[in-house]
C-alpha cells in the first residue's frame, strides 16, 4: 500500500510500505477514507518531537471502512464506516474506566520513554513517534486499529466523510478545551488560535453556555472564519493590538472567565520575548514557546480557569507563576479523551447542531504529501485543514 512517511525535518513523502495485518484478536484493519493533517503533526514535521525514525508512517486524525477484524472484536464488522480517535486506549485500565483514555496504562509498548521524560507516561497515539507507541499512522491506504471495540465508532449513514473526520481529533480536542473550562452561563471565553481546534473550542464554548467568545489570531481569513463558523465570535489580531490590554478593555477590566490555549509549543508572537523563545527553542534550551500561556495568565480574571489543549512536549521558561498563584487560577490541560466525547459529538452533528465539513479547505492525494504539509505549515491559500484522500 501507499503511505506518507517521515524522512526528516520538513520532509515527508508517499512510498510503498507493507500492508498492515491483524496482530491481536482485538485488532481491526481500516481502509482509510480521509486523514487530516493536524496542527500537532507539524511538531513532528518541524522536528520538535524526538524518537521519530526515517520511514515512520505519520497521521492520526482519520476515518474509513472496516475491512477485517480479529476474533475478539464484537462491536464493528467488515463494511462498517467508522471514525477512530487519535488516542490508542485499552478500555480496561483504571484510567480508561474513568474516561481518561489519553492516560491509558496499557496501550503504549514504549511507555518507559515517557516515564523517563514526564515521570509517568500515558497512552499511545497513531503515527506520533516511538515514545508515543510507535504505531503506524493514518496517512495511508490502510491502518491497524488496536482495541477496535474501544476506539472505532460507527458513523451515521447520512453523515458525509468530511463531517465525520474531525471527530477523530480536532472536534473532541476543542470540545474538551471548553469542557475543562467549567463554563457557566454568561461567561466570557477567550480562545488563542483560530485553527480547527480553536474554532471547535469556540463552537463548543457556546454549546456549554458561554455568552461571549473572543478569538485571538493574526491571519485575517482565520479571524473571519471565527466570526462565521465560530458563531459571531469577537476577534483580536495579536499583530495589531496588545492582547492583554484589549481583553481587559473588552471585559470592563475584569478579564475573561476562561482562557483556552489551542496553539501549543510553536506559538507565533511578536516582540523581544518571542524572539528569545524562538532562539531558545531552536537550540533546545527550551522545548516550547510559551507566549500564549504567559498572556493567558496575565489576562484571565481572578479565580478563572486556564484550559490548555495545545501540545507541549517538554520545558518552557519564564512563566509568571506569581501571577497565576496570586490570582488563584485553575489550570486544566491534557491530551484529548476522544473515546469519551466521540459518540456525543457524532450525535450533535447528526442533529444538525454543527457541520464540521467546512473546515476541510484542501483535499489531496497521498502523493501530494510534501505539498500538503508545506501548505498547512505556511497557512497558504486560506488553508485551515489539508485532508488526504488515499483513493484519489
Amino acid at each position: 500500500m501507499k503511505a506518507i512517511c517521515w524522512y526528516g525535518n520538513n520532509l515527508v513523502g508517499a512510498q510503498d510500505v507493507p500492508d498492515p495485518k491483524i496482530l491481536r484478536a482485538s485488532d481491526a484493519i481500516v481502509k482509510v477514507r480521509l486523514s487530516s493533517v493536524c496542527g500537532s503533526d507539524l511538531h513532528l514535521y518541524n522536528g520538535f518531537v524526538p524518537t521519530m525514525r526515517r520511514g515512520d508512517i505519520i497521521g492520526h486524525e482519520f476515518m474509513g471502512d472496516v475491512v477485517e477484524v480479529g476474533a475478539d472484536v464484537k462491536k464493528v464488522r467488515p463494511g462498517d464506516r467508522v471514525v477512530v480517535p487519535s488516542v490508542v486506549a485499552c478500555g480496561q485500565c483504571s484510567y480508561c474506566n474513568s474516561d481518561l483514555y489519553s492516560l491509558c496504562d496499557n496501550s503504549n509498548p514504549h511507555g518507559e520513554a515517557l516515564d523517563t521524560l514526564f515521570g509517568h507516561g500515558g497512552a499511545a497515539f497513531y503515527g506520533y513517534s516511538h515514545a508515543f507507541g510507535g504505531y503506524a499512522g493514518s496517512h495511508a491506504e490502510y491502518i491497524r486499529v488496536p482495541y477496535a471495540d474501544v476506539g472505532a465508532f460507527h458513523v451515521p449513514d447520512h453523515l458525509t466523510d468530511e463531517q465525520a473526520v474531525f471527530v477523530s481529533d480536532a472536534f473532541p480536542t476543542g470540545y474538551m478545551a471548553a469542557d475543562m473550562g467549567n463554563i457557566q452561563p454568561g461567561d466570557t471565553v477567550a480562545v488563542w488560535g483560530a485553527g480547527a481546534v480553536g474554532l471547535f473550542a469556540m463552537r463548543s464554548a457556546y454549546m456549554l453556555g458561554a455568552e461571549r467568545v473572543i478569538a485571538i489570531d493574526s491571519l485575517p481569513e482565520r479571524l473571519e472564519t471565527a466570526r462565521t463558523f465560530g458563531l459571531a465570535a469577537e476577534t483580536l489580531n495579536f499583530k495589531e493590538t496588545q492582547v492583554v490590554e484589549a481583553l481587559n478593555n473588552l471585559t470592563g477590566g475584569r478579564g475573561p472567565d476562561v482562557c483556552i490555549d489551542a496553539v501549543g509549543m510553536e506559538a507565533i508572537s511578536t516582540g523581544i520575548p518571542a524572539a528569545v523563545d524562538r532562539v531558545k527553542q531552536s537550540v533546545r534550551m527550551e522545548t516550547g514557546r510559551p507566549h500564549v500561556l504567559r498572556e493567558m495568565i496575565q489576562a484571565c480574571r481572578k479565580g478563572g480557569t486556564l484550559s490548555i489543549v495545545g501540545v507541549y512536549a517538554g520545558l518552557v521558561d519564564s512563566m509568571p507563576m506569581g501571577a497565576a498563584f496570586n490570582k488563584g487560577l485553575t489550570w486544566r490541560m491534557g491530551q484529548m479523551q476522544g473515546q469519551k466525547y466521540a459518540p456525543m459529538l457524532l450525535e450533535r452533528i447528526a442533529r444538525g447542531e454543527i457541520d464540521p465539513s467546512g473546515l476541510v479547505t484542501h483535499k489531496m492525494s497521498l502523493s501530494d504529501a510534501q505539498k500538503g504539509y508545506q501548505m498547512f505549515k505556511n497557512k497558504q491559500d486560506n488553508c485551515i485543514r489539508v485532508v488526504f484522500q488515499p483513493a484519489m
